[in-house]
């Protein structure tokens, strides 16, 4: 029974390393050498297919010691890369209506910034439950909901282009399910403040440039 756990734990991490290289793979990016978003992103995207790309080649080579043949380095390389931006493209310019409080926040959803949209998308391939009850604001945003008007907020628009932070429902679920979300984003690098009363939700945001340590 414990070799059959750990060869499980071994095969997921495989299938998860590709996905942390990705994200917090482009997070870090950001955070340590300040990258404009894209750069950021596609720096991920770079770090995720190098790993696929060694996969491949160790799947290649073991098929050739078994069945003759050589690897193939260029095409692995590019089949690698090929399918980082299958799964990128959609997961940063699409989120379901099913995954959004509210229209607004759906067409919102590309106001955010593409590493954090990337976080989320991921998230909701393994809990597609996941709401957004909020992402970008504008100050007159807070007077309407009935609060003070704050002058600095990661849900404005940054110098980046975009908003750095999304709220996510945490009210009505569980409070495990709660704190693995939370977990998973603070694992791959992004911030987390859990908010409640009667307006319970994780805001979760990713470091501004403009304001360091801010949330």
């Amino acid at each position: 029974m414990k070799v059959f756990l750990l060869q499980l734990l071994k095969i997921l991490l495989v299938l998860v390393l590709p996905f942390i290289a990705l994200i917090r793979g482009a997070v870090f990016l950001h955070e340590s050498y300040e990258l404009w978003p894209w750069p950021a992103l596609a720096g991920g995207i770079l770090f995720s297919a190098a790993l696929i790309f060694f996969y491949l080649l160790y799947i290649q080579r073991w098929i050739g010691q078994r069945y003759g043949g050589k690897p193939s380095f260029k095409k692995g390389h590019w089949f690698a890369l090929f399918l980082v931006l299958v799964y990128c493209l959609p997961a940063v310019f699409y989120l379901s209506n099913n995954n959004a409080k509210h229209p607004e926040v759906r067409d919102e959803f590309t106001s955010l910034h593409p590493i954090l949209r990337l976080g989320i998308s991921t998230l909701v391939f393994l809990d597609g439950d996941l709401i957004l009850t909020d992402g970008s604001r504008l100050p007159e945003d807070y007077r309407k909901m009935g609060l003070k008007t704050k002058a600095h907020s990661l849900h404005y628009k940054q110098s980046s282009g975009y908003a750095h932070a999304v709220d996510i429902r945490t009210k009505g679920r569980s409070e495990f399910r709660n704190f693995l979300i939370k977990t998973y984003f603070q694992g791959m690098g992004f911030n987390t403040l859990r908010h409640v009363g009667t307006d319970d939700h994780l805001h979760v945001s990713l470091m501004s440039h403009d304001r360091k340590g801010g949330i």
